[in-house]
């Protein structure tokens, strides 16, 4: 790669999106980090990256429609282009949260979030070389039994990992491959949704999200994190992997959705509460 591409990861400071910000500076990459979080101070190669300007940071809340437009407003008037978007951060909670727009969390973050920032960076990416937008996804919705649209934005129940986070990383997988065809005809940007598998994320600030059961799991028998971040890498950049516009993949290879005859009912609401709420 040459030092002119630019990837923007969200929750580029911990767990996939940080093994996938090292991997992209090792490539020559400029990575953009849109996060909550700041990166680490003690890593010698993000440091080294951000006193060369190939690793720049921009600070918000994403769930915070207030603080993700100032930060999206200064990605447009400082950054020259985008090659790759991967909307990488999320995470699984204790309990039920609201946003500050009155929204339980999971969904804002999970799937309003990716698609606001999908449609404002548009113009960043169109002028990029790759033109793609990689959502990170699941497949812990796999479990799912039923899924109700109007019950993401105020669940009328709660599981953890299960319940609204696996619902929410599928309602962004639905509106994910619902749009797809479309970007891609219009823009010219291929959108998908990746699976980056089970991966050892726990750290003190997101175990209270896990089940008690798969603490221990994750723990011993999950991989580090550069094993997730591989797989949303070979999506984005693989060429001999080549899939449609829209598609979920798992294992890196495209697989059917659940309930995949409500992604117009998702996009629909996603794309209402861009347009009359951002």
């Amino acid at each position: 790669m040459n030092g002119n591409n630019i990837a923007l990861i969200t929750g580029a400071s911990s767990g996939i999106g940080l093994a996938l910000t090292r991997r992209l500076l090792s490539e020559k990459w400029q990575v953009v980090g849109l996060n909550r979080s700041a990166f680490p101070v003690d890593d010698p190669i993000l440091q080294i990256a951000a006193r060369e300007q190939r690793l720049r940071e921009y600070r918000a809340d994403l769930a915070d429609f207030q603080q993700l437009r100032q930060a999206l407003e200064l990605i447009l008037a400082q950054e020259s282009h985008l090659d790759l978007i991967f909307n990488n951060a999320g995470g699984s909670l204790p309990e039920i949260r609201y946003s500050p727009q009155g929204r339980e969390l999971h969904y804002e973050l999970q799937t309003v979030a990716p698609y606001l920032i999908m449609m404002e960076l548009k113009e960043l990416l169109r002028r990029g070389e790759h033109r793609k937008v990689i959502n990170t996804s699941t497949n812990a919705f796999a479990t799912l039994r039923q899924f109700h649209v109007l019950e993401l934005e105020r669940p009328a129940s709660f599981r953890k990992l299960f319940g609204p986070y696996a619902a929410t990383k599928l309602a962004m997988s639905l509106w994910t491959q619902e749009a797809g065809p479309q970007l891609f005809d219009q823009e010219g940007i291929t959108l998908l949704s990746v699976d980056p598998g089970g991966n050892n994320t726990m750290n003190s600030k997101n175990r209270g999200g896990l089940p008690f059961f798969l603490r221990p799991v994750m723990k011993l028998l999950f991989p580090d994190p550069s094993t997730g971040a591989g797989l949303l890498y070979e999506a984005a950049l693989s060429t001999h992997n080549l899939v449609p516009s829209g598609a979920y993949l798992t294992k890196g290879a495209p697989a059917t959705l659940k309930f995949a005859e409500l992604g117009a009912e998702v996009l629909a609401r996603v794309d209402d509460i861009y347009r009359q709420e951002y």
